[in-house]
């Protein structure tokens, strides 16, 4: 088919439209996504603690890796310099960054709870309470273990990168032209939408606040791919100024690493320039990560959820991704018989011939 399927009725299997959640936010402009990391500072925060504890780990291994292995090399044998510098590298290097992903995805769906529960009610639970205990009982009722919402990130990261693949209109959507001929900064842009992506239909689910919440998310990619052409043009815009913004960050930031640079020992100080740029992409890493990601985010979210508010999920977009992607056919049947304790509670393209 060489449009859009009408997502005007229909729904999976010959289920009858759900009953729409409120929406307390429909503005998903720049200024209401920092309202809502403002109103959610402390997910930012924590967040930043640990981006910044593991950038400074980070520091400190760069100059155990580099360091240890320019001793061994000089005063031992240059093979067990490059023995430590490998063994550094790959083993250190894996377990670091298994550590960081852990902890940053359990404040990550912590944080997509709370904002959840701002964009739909306007407030967080009561109004009382921590919002870290309320992030971690939300996600926890209904995924129950970590390993759950891993499974469920991947599962929806996999259906999202099958359905991407068959976009054969993304480029035009290039606000520049000509850049429809950059295929790479197309797939730059499917990778990053597909990183706030997974977090989006995760609100959904959470919105939904049903009981099924693999079914939630099978309908939350079903609704995705029925507003692919708005999401993604919204996310065009995201990603182009999450870069600028980015390297704005990283210059401003190579002032405080050259610091951080002078005070190292004089054996990493001899490589200073490699140095500081190193320390400026940790350290930009980390504020973005905590700050710019969720507001783009948060407008990602907004969008999605004002898109599809009086829609039906249609039928036939259910059957097409059943048709592309194996893990898409996992909601309906083998994710959820896996992992029977995710069910306990909901979270939340062209058509071919």
């Amino acid at each position: 088919m060489s449009d859009y399927v009408d997502s005007s009725n229909g729904g999976i299997a010959g289920v009858a439209p759900r009953q729409p959640y409120p929406l307390a936010v429909r503005d998903h402009g720049l200024a209401t996504a920092v309202g809502l990391l403002v109103q959610s500072m402390p997910y930012a925060l924590a967040r930043l603690g640990v981006e910044l504890a593991f950038s400074v780990g980070g520091i400190v291994w760069l100059i155990v890796t580099f360091g240890g292995a320019a001793w061994l090399g000089t005063h031992v044998a240059q093979a067990f310099g490059w023995v430590w510098f490998i063994g550094c590298v790959v083993g250190v290097g894996w377990l670091w960054g298994t550590v960081l992903r852990y902890l940053l995805h359990l404040i990550e769906c912590g944080h997509v709870a709370v904002l959840t529960e701002l964009i739909t009610h306007g407030e967080v639970g009561n109004g009382n309470g921590s919002m870290f205990d309320y992030g971690r009982n939300v996600v926890t009722a209904r995924f129950g273990q970590v390993n759950a919402l891993f499974a469920f990130n991947a599962l929806v990261r996999g259906v999202l990168q099958a359905f991407h693949r068959t976009l054969d209109w993304f480029a035009e959507l290039l606000p520049v032209p000509g850049l429809e001929s950059i295929s790479s900064l197309a797939n730059l842009v499917l990778r990053a939408a597909t990183r706030y992506v997974d977090k989006v239909i995760l609100s959904y689910s959470l919105a939904r606040d049903g009981n099924d919440a693999w079914r939630d998310a099978r309908e939350g990619v079903i609704y995705y791919c029925q507003n692919a052409k708005e999401i993604l043009k919204t996310s065009i815009w995201i990603v182009i100024l999450e870069r600028v913004l980015s390297f704005v960050l990283w210059i401003v930031l190579m002032v405080p690493a050259a610091t951080v640079t002078l005070v190292l020992p004089h054996a990493v100080r001899e490589s200073g320039g490699v140095v500081t740029v190193i320390i400026a992409v940790l350290l930009a890493a980390a504020v973005r990560n905590a700050f710019l990601k969720p507001v783009f985010l948060i407008m990602m979210m907004i969008r999605f959820h004002v898109l599809i508010e009086r829609q039906a999920v249609d039928a036939r977009w259910d059957a097409y991704l059943a048709s592309i992607s194996d893990k898409f056919r996992e909601f309906a049947g083998n994710a959820a018989a896996a992992m029977p304790s995710a069910s306990r509670g909901g979270l939340g393209a062209r058509v071919q011939p």
